[in-house]
């Protein structure tokens, strides 16, 4: 007998979760179906234990104990068993907290991998289910490149690497993006050998090359090998090492291999095609409401292939909700919001809006305001005077993009996404009073660089000493 419901949703990571926790309290009645474990990618192989073995690594690291705010005084506490704890962790936040999210969703977990029967049906575990609303939010995948002999060694992925019974000795890394810097600066904090290889020009390419330049040279103080703009000639293994060639002829010799190398959809078992959607290699195709070819049936996150970020897939996953809720004057288009983004490494990165790079690819006239935190009393006293905000303005202060390089800003970016967003211009962010001495008083002293600069025009400064 086949059961219905109002909204099924394939994959309870972040814009499933989104999907079915709001519906669920909008009370319809849902369906949520999660092959593996709840919270997805991110709870389990990504965002959350890499943030917490990040900060293991950060008090081993440090001369203090690590607290909400960076380094504290104090004896960094003794963590034996770093990657245990963090499987303890992830365990406590998945069982106890995120749990508790699906009181009122069925919920089909582990029984299994959806599948469509037509564009209505879905069956999971020998069962079908039919609903009004399909929304498809199943993420992707780790990719593994193409390198002559990866798959015949035991090569680590970020969803079996906090599987490890221990810290390696050594530990090769294939991608200098978010995942391979993130865990090349943990692991080697921890006490592991570790280097980067990728074939980029500098780490973090989908950001400005000065915040990979910047980080390449905290990781080499750190004692990390960067092999940037490299191709990969060959992985194999000896004795229990893995031993990458390089096309510059290096050799590269780790106890443990981590392919960091991009991701892809994660379509094979959804037969995606009994349904009529539909997709390609980069995801499932979508409209700016994010319905697919089939109008009762939305897909957000990852699948879609947009932008492969957590707070992309929950953003998406609310938006594509209202969208099968809303009358369709009143939809939202899912393209118009900015995203930003964040890596945590020591210094973090973070950025919104457009790159510089883009700008100038496109001619557009705009100028560079800067603050550095080695200008900052309070950046100073407290030991973290590395890095800089950089705002990229047009002349009347309209902010294109922000790149933040230093501590706090993960957190200080998210003001500047508002601004980029909502087209406020330097004029709003300069009125606004920011907490002093906290970090993000340097936003604040962007937006007054930028005032000062339109204070030393000769013609405003004539009619400023006529008004005065």
């Amino acid at each position: 007998m086949t059961k219905h419901y109002d909204v099924c949703v394939i994959g309870l990571g972040p814009a499933g979760m989104a999907v079915s926790v709001m519906a669920s309290h909008m009370g319809l009645r849902v369906l949520g179906i999660e092959q593996r474990a709840l919270g997805g990618e991110c709870m389990s192989f990504g965002c959350i234990p890499s943030k917490a073995l990040l900060r293991a690594a950060a008090a081993r690291h440090g001369q203090g104990r690590l607290g909400l705010y960076g380094l504290e005084p104090g004896p960094a506490p003794r963590v034996e068993d770093p990657l245990q704890l963090v499987r303890r962790h992830v365990q406590f936040i998945r069982d106890k907290k995120t749990q508790a999210l699906f009181d009122r969703v069925d919920l089909k977990l582990g029984e299994g991998a959806a599948s469509f029967v037509d564009d209505r049906t879905i069956a999971v575990g020998g069962t079908a289910y039919t609903a009004k609303r399909i929304f498809v939010c199943v993420g992707s995948q780790p990719a593994v490149p193409a390198i002559p002999g990866i798959r015949d060694v035991p090569y680590l992925t970020n969803e079996t690497l906090f599987s490890l019974a221990k810290v390696p000795e050594s530990l090769v890394i294939i991608g200098g993006g978010a995942i391979g810097c993130e865990m090349a600066q943990a692991f080697a904090r921890l006490g592991a050998r570790t280097s980067i290889v990728h074939m980029d020009a500098h780490l973090l390419p989908h950001g400005d090359s000065d915040a990979g330049k910047l980080l390449e040279n905290v990781f080499r103080e750190e004692g990390i090998e960067i092999h940037n703009h490299r191709a990969l000639r060959s992985v194999a293994g000896d004795e229990g090492r893995i031993i990458v060639r390089t096309d510059h002829g290096e050799t590269l010799v780790g106890e443990k291999l981590l392919v960091a190398a991009g991701r892809q959809p994660n379509l094979s078992s959804l037969a995606l095609e009994r349904a009529g959607i539909d997709h390609n290699k980069e995801g499932i195709l979508v409209d700016p409401r994010l319905r697919t070819s089939r109008r009762r049936i939305y897909a957000a996150g990852d699948c879609i292939g947009w932008q492969l970020f957590s707070h992309a897939a929950m953003h998406q996953g609310m938006l594509a909700l209202l969208n099968a809720i809303l009358p369709r004057p009143l939809a939202r288009n899912a393209r118009r919001y900015v995203v930003p983004w964040a890596v945590f490494t020591d210094p973090p990165v973070a950025h919104v809006g457009r790159l510089e790079r883009d700008l100038q690819a496109t001619g557009v006239d705009y100028e560079v305001i800067e603050e550095r935190y080695e200008d900052y009393g309070a950046a100073i006293a407290e030991g973290v005077a590395v890095g800089s905000v950089r705002a990229y303005v047009s002349p009347t202060g309209r902010i294109y993009g922000v790149r933040i390089i230093g501590e706090g800003a993960p957190e200080m970016i998210n003001e500047w996404g508002l601004a980029v967003q909502e087209r406020l211009r330097m004029h709003r962010v300069l009125f606004l009073q920011h907490a002093f001495p906290s970090m993000s008083f340097l936003n604040k002293r962007v937006s007054e660089g930028w005032m000062s600069r339109r204070m030393a025009h000769p013609a405003l400064r004539r009619v400023v000493r006529w008004l005065f």
